[in-house]
């Protein structure tokens, strides 16, 4: 794996974990929680295709 694609993944995970607590807490919807997601992984769509 290469490091820039290791530094996505890495972002990804640590990204997603914190959308996830903030739902958890109430503090987003579920939408804006999937929105924030699913940008996350065309991030790493990007960085897995260059």
């Amino acid at each position: 794996m290469s490091d820039e694609l290791e530094d996505a993944v890495k972002t990804f995970l640590a990204d997603v974990d914190a959308a996830h607590k903030e739902y958890e807490k109430g503090y987003v919807d579920a939408d804006a929680t999937l929105e924030l997601v699913m940008r996350h992984v065309d991030d790493l769509r990007d960085a897995h295709e260059s």
